[in-house]
């Protein structure tokens, strides 16, 4: 299991918004520019930011502006607004397992539980983890 590049791709967005909204308009190209992937990529991600209310976007050249402070916007925030996770649940499990064999008879049984608690610590964690976290960590590297 794999939490995609969407994810990192939207921190990407909102540290060169944060950066860099001074000094220039914040498209989707000049976005597309500094992650490395298609202005397409970076509209959709945005379109999703923006439906979480974390972003609001100005069509053409308008730019990209963050919606609220950086520290009310966590990684929870964000995984949520980018990530399609079906019915909330991080872990899918298959569906049929062989109910004439012992252990397909069990496995919800013995598992379910265990993946709430792990989706729940990640939770929490990405929960304790915001964007001004992320932002003064870079402003100490482009400082340095």
């Amino acid at each position: 299991m794999q939490i995609s590049s969407r994810f990192t791709i939207a921190i990407h967005i909102f540290s060169c918004i944060n950066t860099f909204e001074k000094e220039r308009k914040v498209t989707s190209d000049f976005l597309a520019s500094s992650v490395e992937v298609n202005p397409v990529v970076i509209r959709r991600i945005l379109l999703q930011l923006k439906a979480a209310g974390l972003v609001s976007v100005q069509r053409g050249t308008g730019g990209t502006a963050i919606t609220k402070p950086l520290d009310e916007i966590t990684f929870l925030d964000i995984y949520k607004a980018v990530e399609c996770i079906e019915d909330g649940k991080l872990f899918h499990f298959h569906e049929n397992p062989n109910m004439e064999c012992p252990v397909g008879r069990n496995i919800h049984k013995v598992l379910d539980e265990k993946l709430e608690r792990v989706q729940k610590a990640m939770e929490q964690e990405m929960d304790s983890i915001t964007l001004a976290d992320i932002v003064r960590d870079l402003d100490s590297c482009l400082s340095k």
